[in-house]
């Protein structure tokens, strides 16, 4: 399983332009996690995600946005619950993944996110999260993304880590967030 608690590498965010990670320290940052993971993974491949417990000493997150912003912008934004049905490595990329997604209407929903450092393909199909689905579609390899799914990244001892959002299976396909 490579959605251990430890991962490394760069994954699309909403952070601004001036934000951006040195590359070669990405490179050194996700051949570590790599080693750490593969060496761990006999260790936790009996333990859930959930139970993992993390040294609160080591985990380091990104300062909160200082800039507000009103009700009605927040309001605009459509969280919902969508279950990946197919889930593909694109070609020629090494971080995308392809989602194809059930939003609860009557067409499927693809969406890509650069988080193959730290799932396989085939652990996600079947799994329900959440996505903002009112994003304009952006092309990412050639291919339309229809929105964004949600994850939590932070730093764990020097390490970037990711998780991706993922709820109950109990909750249908286009239930809306508040």
């Amino acid at each position: 399983m490579r959605n251990s608690t430890l991962s490394s590498g760069v994954f699309p965010t909403m952070k601004s332009q001036g934000a951006a990670k040195n590359e070669a320290n990405n490179a050194a940052q996700a051949a570590a996690a790599k080693n750490y993971a593969s060496e761990s993974v006999a260790e936790t491949a009996s333990v859930s995600a959930s139970s993992v417990q993390l040294d609160l000493s080591k985990v380091k997150i990104e300062p909160l946005f200082e800039d507000m912003v009103d009700f009605d912008t927040f309001s605009k934004s459509d969280f919902r619950v969508v279950k990946v049905e197919a889930c593909e490595a694109v070609p020629k990329s090494k971080k995308l993944l392809k989602f194809t997604l059930n939003d609860g209407s009557d067409r499927k929903r693809t969406i890509l996110s650069g988080i193959h450092e730290y799932y396989e393909p085939e652990e996600l199909v079947g799994k329900t999260c959440v996505a903002i689905t009112n994003l304009p579609p952006r092309k990412m390899m050639g291919i339309d993304s229809e929105g964004m799914l949600i994850s939590a990244v932070y730093e764990y001892d020097g390490q970037e880590g990711l998780n991706l959002l993922m709820l109950d299976d109990g909750i249908p396909a286009g239930a809306k967030l508040y």
